[in-house]
């Protein structure tokens, strides 16, 4: 039984007066707020008073049938999911219904389990797509930069408010394009040292005959080429934060001159002995396992404990829940007006596979996927053809993987019957089969779970 947070309101048509008080008193039970009507007409009326989620209508009543009931939802409510059950299951009426709009089809007799199932597979694709909708107004910026409804977020930016607030050494981990940097700003830029410079610095991409240099400079005549005296990093950071990202690719050499900055708080030009004080707070990258470097002996122990003095440690993409929708949304509104356009809107398929995929990339990919889907999308709405090819098929392999032999069969067998119109003699020639054996497939599928 689902455990609901807010109340969802389900409103249930059906000319079964027995129907209507048992489901409606399982549903309850569940944690939904039911309504209930017996007749279409009087379905309307609850639907244009109240704001109802999802509507589950029995597909032949006296008068006006739940198809036409599902019509009119789909074209006067675009907020609400409609689930059809009926006694008389057949595969044109699964058809039909779904062709009307219907997200679920459920013959009787079924199950309190089944209902529950079908109920909330129908309401997770409702807050799929209003989650994807969520304008950038709606988005909730939670810490400098950071934003998202996640727990996985929430906690992050907990522990980004208390780093800022002290003058401890940060080390940030997690995979490439969670967002280090951004979290490195998020810290300095919430301390009181957010008046200074913030000076970011990419060890990886510094060739290490340089990198000494860049970081603390050089006396004029130190090496052939060092025309004149230049200051460092350090030097541009004092009185901020230098953000040292991939501090993994430093050498065991460099590794053993920032250990004595943080140790002693002073750097040395190169070509130089005098000592200089700098008063510079350090936040440390990595998308490598430090420990697992130490035990190697690729990086120093010393300089491992005082860099992890306070580590964050980012999450992927793929575990933020609907912040990636948020996300996307934001990204969408945001290259879209950079294009002096409007922004289009995700189907609800695609909406599925964003949230489906992986994102191996993080939020690095997910960006640069929306901007080149606002600038190679001509139309108001993004459907799944319109996704990058290796997203939209490893999304489908992923979805497909969790599922039974049944359900997939199941599946196509619905997907090549729809693409028919319903067609039993056809359905049966594309899957090649006989009309019986096809009856057999479907009659299993109608059928309720023993």
């Amino acid at each position: 039984m689902p455990a609901l947070q807010t109340k969802e309101r389900v409103l249930i048509v059906d000319d079964s007066r027995t129907t209507l008080e048992v489901s409606q008193r399982h549903l309850t039970a569940a944690g939904y707020t039911v309504f209930t009507a017996t007749d279409v007409g009087e379905a309307i009326r609850i639907l244009e008073g109240t704001a109802i989620d999802l509507v589950i209508t029995d597909l032949k009543m006296p008068k006006v049938s739940g198809l036409d009931l599902v019509r009119h939802v789909r074209e006067n409510f675009r907020d609400t999911e409609v689930m059809m059950i009926t006694g008389y299951p057949s595969i044109d009426g699964a058809v039909n219904a779904i062709k009307a709009g219907a997200e679920e089809f459920l013959a009787k007799p079924f199950t309190d389990e089944e209902l529950f199932s079908a109920v909330e597979r129908a309401l997770a694709k409702l807050r799929l797509r209003r989650s994807g909708q969520k304008t950038a107004t709606h988005e909730v910026p939670v810490h400098k930069g950071f934003f998202g409804e996640s727990q996985a977020v929430q906690e992050v930016c907990a522990v980004l408010k208390k780093a800022a607030s002290t003058l401890a050494t940060v080390l940030i981990t997690g995979e490439s394009g969670t967002g280090k940097e951004l979290a490195a700003r998020a810290i300095h830029y919430g301390s009181n040292r957010s008046a200074a410079p913030f000076v970011p610095v990419n060890c990886g991409g510094i060739p290490e005959t340089l990198l000494e240099s860049e970081l603390f400079g050089h006396v004029k005549g130190a090496f052939t080429g060092a025309d004149e005296a230049r200051a460092g990093f350090f030097h541009a950071a004092d009185g901020g934060t230098i953000f040292l990202d991939e501090v993994s690719d430093m050498s065991l050499a460099m590794q053993v001159k920032l250990l004595r900055v943080l140790q002693d708080k002073e750097i040395c030009m190169v070509g130089s002995n005098r000592p200089r004080h700098v008063d510079v707070r350090i936040v440390a990258a990595t998308n490598r396992d430090l420990r697992g470097l130490v035990a190697k002996g690729l990086f120093r122990e010393d300089l491992f404990y005082r860099l992890n003095v306070i580590t964050i440690l980012l999450p992927p993409l793929r575990e933020r829940g609907d912040d990636i929708l948020l996300l996307a949304r934001h990204f969408l509104t945001r290259f879209s007006a950079e294009c002096d356009r409007s922004p289009p809107r995700f189907s609800d398929k695609a909406l599925q596979i964003l949230r489906k995929y992986n994102w191996p990339g993080n939020v690095r990919e997910l960006e640069n996927a929306i901007q080149r889907l606002v600038v190679m999308t001509d139309r108001d709405i993004i459907e799944i053809p319109d996704l990058p090819e290796l997203m939209r098929f490893s999304a489908l392999r992923q979805s497909g993987l969790r599922r039974t032999l049944a359900e997939v069969e199941a599946e196509y067998i619905s997907n090549v019957l729809a693409s028919v119109d319903g067609n039993k003699t056809a359905a049966a020639q594309i899957l090649g089969i006989n009309r019986k054996t096809l009856r057999d497939k479907l009659y299993k599928t109608d059928r309720p779970a023993s």
